[in-house]
């Protein structure tokens, strides 16, 4: 997953925080002005009009996008700043077709034109149509420890300024507990449960990790006397988010299906409908499993060579799919090594990367495995963290999350036997070579300012999802029939992702029958499934751009290899699909075409 930053991301919580890398801020502007004329240009100065307002009122997503104009700011999610956050946003759709003629736009300024305007559009119905600051807790993390933690973890700035910065930046953290308290209603509880975990890591960051990200500086001790109010408004919160609010936390986490429809299209803007995505998933679900059955009985001997293979009916395909990704999947590390496997991976893949052909990797290399941090903790094993839009030296986070130390052992081994050996280097491929890392980098060439900052989720993670079987289908692994169950299993959850979004939210599925499906239909552990089940009620739509993206991604291959047959070269061809920036995939089958047309 990509910890992913959208504009409209204040209006309602998005999952995850993509922080893409942009040029220089006239970049935009003098590139349309020299390919596109004077209309695209317009619309490039438009643009940076409206991020600079939205900066003046937004501090933080300044920072995030890695302009530092502000990061001596931060802005408190009152009712009237939220307002004027949404004035802002009608009044930029109010004058978008005023100060730009869309007719006298180029092909590329058109498509610019329209994903500015839909961004706008979903975020105003996002902001009238959901309540995150008044249910969901998790919306105030952005400034209770994101607003720091970019600064000192990721800015490029000298070290003495990005301190001074935090240290403002503390000392205006306690007025935001003060209106997170004052805002929160009736959250519910599922949402407040991974609230109360990150508030935790929170606190802890506050009591160590700050001062180390600080290093050796001569504001140590101003830093110290900034954070200590922090800790101890944050523990005041903790105790508000497990008595009094945990009291009140009644609130629905069902979108029901009308308003799901309605986000789906939105948020995905893919040209499908819910029902469409549904049925689409569907059918992969039961494609999917009947290939890892004929994988799993290739395996059976090897894990049980004195067992007869049960039956081939429908009850004995999933048991030997089951028994032998269980026998797989006791094949890992220690928990304490987890982040030191996943470096291991890294120069494997990309070695391979470069010998195949699969495209041409970035230089410089800026991507760090690291251990993520606790307060981002809570239900996910791994996210990429790129660097911010306006600041595209800086280095890329391929974050690797151990099991909590909370965790009993039967959890903690549950855990390690889903994110085995072979399953940690299909994320190393989804989470970085060629999937993150490597596309959001090629993102950072766009010449639009528009597409370098306003990103497709769909386009982004249908990439990641797309890249894993393509790695395996082009020989990496050299064929090891355990590698290939693992992919497959992977892809399966993407799917079931979906399945489940739509059940979740549509219908009244209990979480028994939520988990009974992510278990025996889709082969997920205990507690990989409880997670997954928890996610689904707090990220309505999300759990579906994997889905939607990788047949985004997949449809598009297969058209144009047909197309092209020995002409195609896959390099050539996956470099023209990352080349535009993270478009919506409904605009790729016309840039990818036409990027294959010049030279590689």
């Amino acid at each position: 997953m990509v910890r992913m930053l959208i504009l409209r991301g204040r209006q309602a919580l998005a999952w995850m925080m993509v922080g893409v890398a942009v040029l220089a801020w006239d970049s935009g502007t003098a590139r349309a002005a020299e390919n596109g004329g004077s209309a695209d240009a317009e619309l490039a100065a438009f643009f940076r009009s409206y991020l600079d307002e939205r900066f003046r009122l937004e501090p933080t997503a300044a920072s995030q996008l890695g302009d530092h104009r502000f990061d001596d700011q931060l802005e408190n999610p009152t009712p009237e700043a939220r307002a004027a956050w949404l004035g802002l946003a009608k009044k930029t759709l109010r004058d978008l077709p005023k100060a730009v003629d869309r007719a006298r736009l180029t092909s590329d300024g058109r498509i610019d034109f329209d994903i500015l305007k839909h961004e706008l559009e979903t975020g105003l119905w996002l902001a009238e149509n959901t309540r995150p600051f008044e249910e969901d807790p998790r919306v105030y993390n952005t400034y209770l420890s994101d607003s720091v933690y970019m600064l000192l973890a990721q800015s490029t700035q000298p070290r003495e300024v990005n301190v001074s910065n935090s240290i403002a930046r503390l000392r205006k953290i306690p007025s935001v507990v003060a209106t997170a308290r004052a805002t929160l209603r009736n959250p519910p509880k599922p949402i407040l449960e991974t609230a109360i975990r990150q508030n935790k890591g929170a606190i802890a960051f506050y009591e160590k990790e700050v001062f180390e990200l600080a290093g050796a500086t001569d504001q140590m001790e101003t830093l110290r006397s900034a954070a200590a109010p922090v800790v101890a408004a944050l523990q005041e919160y903790q105790t508000f988010l497990e008595g009094d609010l945990m009291a009140r936390a009644t609130g629905e986490w069902r979108l029901g299906r009308r308003r799901f429809a309605k986000k789906l299209d939105l948020v995905l803007d893919a040209g499908m409908s819910a029902d469409q995505v549904l049925a689409d998933a569907e059918a992969e679900f039961e494609r999917v499993n009947r290939e890892m059955y004929v994988v799993s009985r290739q395996l059976w001997s090897r894990y049980f060579p004195k067992e007869t293979m049960p039956p081939s009916d429908d009850a004995g395909r999933r048991l030997t799919v089951a028994r032998v990704a269980q026998a797989v999947g006791e094949e890992h590390g220690k928990p304490e090594e987890l982040v030191a496997d996943a470096r291991a991976t890294v120069e494997r893949i990309k070695a391979f990367i470069a010998d195949r052909d699969i495209l041409r990797l970035p230089e410089p290399d800026r991507c760090q495995v690291i251990e993520m941090p606790e307060f981002r903790r809570g239900n996910s094993l791994a996210y990429l963290e790129s660097a911010p839009p306006l600041e595209p030296a800086t280095a890329s986070f391929y974050a690797v999350s151990p099991p909590p130390s909370y965790w009993g052992a039967d959890r903690v081994k549950s855990f390690l036997e889903e994110y085995n050996q072979h399953m940690l280097q299909i994320l190393t491929i989804h989470e970085a070579y060629p999937g993150h890392y490597v596309q959001l980098e090629y993102s950072n060439r766009s010449p639009s300012l528009v597409r370098r900052v306003l990103q497709s989720g769909v386009f982004i993670e249908g990439w990641a999802v797309y890249t894993e079987q393509m790695m395996l289908d082009q020989g990496y692994g050299d064929g090891d029939l355990r590698l290939r169950l693992n992919q497959l299993k992977f892809y399966l959850r993407a799917v079931a992702n979906a399945i489940l979004d739509h059940r979740m939210h549509c219908t009244a599925i209990t979480d028994d029958e939520a988990l009974r499906f992510l278990m025996e239909g889709a082969f997920q552990s205990e507690g990989e499934a409880r997670l997954k089940i928890v996610r689904a009620k707090q990220t309505s739509t999300q759990l579906s751009t994997y889905f939607v993206g990788r047949m985004a991604h997949y449809r598009l291959r297969q058209s144009v290899q047909r197309e092209l047959g020995d002409r195609f070269e896959l390099g050539r061809y996956h470099e023209a699909v990352i080349d535009h920036g993270s478009v919506p995939t409904k605009y790729l089958p016309e840039l990818v075409r036409e990027r294959l047309q010049k030279p590689r």
